[in-house]
């Protein structure tokens, strides 16, 4: 990347830092998003607190829709495809030149890399652009629905080998609900984001897109 896309990606690494730490940690930051989410979440996914688990699931569906159409919007998915097909032609040819000893034909691959490396980059830096948005929006949800977890009077869940695992049960390095929230989130986030990708392919998605984002290109 050239050096003001290289100094703005520093910003937004900078200023997502800057919330993580010093701004979100604060506990009047995170009693102002558990009172957010309680007004906005908790009627719409709370169920009184009665179906726990597919509150998890719920919140983990907003997050990944979220992140998923943000990520979509700020990323030319044609451009990625076509920089890792000259990748892989690039490696292959590379490859090929290295097994017969074409060492002049190495050089001359290996001085285009650089150029290559850099327009990787650029096609890679749009969806670093939703990062700060993200942060924004999605944190109060996970703070939210810690709190909202550990504020039930039955905090259990039943599993095929327990009738009572607690949501804050440590397994490995991450507690029960984090494990219940992160898989679904995953399946869940499988299925949007490849949808999504698949629909940033259309000529009708640019259109839309270009519209909304005159500058975009």
């Amino acid at each position: 990347m050239d050096n003001k896309a290289q100094s703005s990606m520093l910003i937004y690494l900078l200023v997502l830092l800057f919330l993580m730490f010093f701004v979100f940690n604060r506990p009047d930051v995170q009693n102002a998003m558990v009172g957010f989410g309680n007004a906005v979440f908790y009627p719409l996914i709370g169920f009184e607190g009665n179906y726990p688990v597919l509150t998890i699931i719920l919140a983990g569906a907003i997050v990944v829709t979220l992140s998923g159409t943000l990520t979509n919007f700020f990323t030319d998915w044609k451009k990625m495809g076509e920089m890792q097909e000259a990748n892989k032609a690039f490696q292959k040819e590379l490859q090929k030149a290295r097994k017969e000893g074409n060492t002049n034909r190495v050089n001359k691959l290996m001085k285009m890399q650089p150029e290559i490396f850099k327009k990787q980059q650029e096609a890679q830096s749009g969806s670093m652009k939703p990062m700060l948005f993200l942060i924004i929006f999605i944190w109060p949800i996970f703070i939210w629905l810690r709190t909202f977890l550990a504020g039930l009077p039955h905090y259990y869940f039943t599993v095929p080998w327990s009738d009572g695992v607690s949501f804050f049960d440590k397994f490995v390095i991450m507690q029960a609900w984090l494990w219940i929230y992160l898989i679904f989130s995953f399946v869940i986030g499988q299925i949007i984001r490849n949808g999504l990708k698949y629909a940033g392919w259309s000529d009708k998605w640019k259109n839309i897109k270009s519209r909304i984002r005159p500058s975009a290109n």
